[in-house]
């Protein structure tokens, strides 16, 4: 799953490395509002989730393994 979603961030911003542990993606400027929706439309098409609009928080994105997780919790 990690790497599908590296994958989708990669296409969406293409100019920054989302492979690095321990970055905080919207803290570092990576990431902003625009992008988030962007990569929650990503998600939902290519990996079949429905992200709940309860769970669309900036903690929620800001790195791979906070994607992973919300993406996991809302695939129950």
């Amino acid at each position: 799953m990690k790497e599908q979603i590296i994958k989708i961030l990669t296409e969406l911003r293409p100019e920054f490395d989302f492979s690095q542990e321990g970055v905080n993606f919207i803290e570092e400027g990576m990431l902003d509002s625009f992008d988030m929706v962007s990569l929650i439309d990503s998600i939902e098409t290519e990996m079949g989730v429905a992200i709940a609009g309860a769970d669309v928080l900036p903690e929620n994105f800001c790195d791979i393994d906070a994607i992973c997780k919300t993406i996991e919790k809302n695939r129950k």
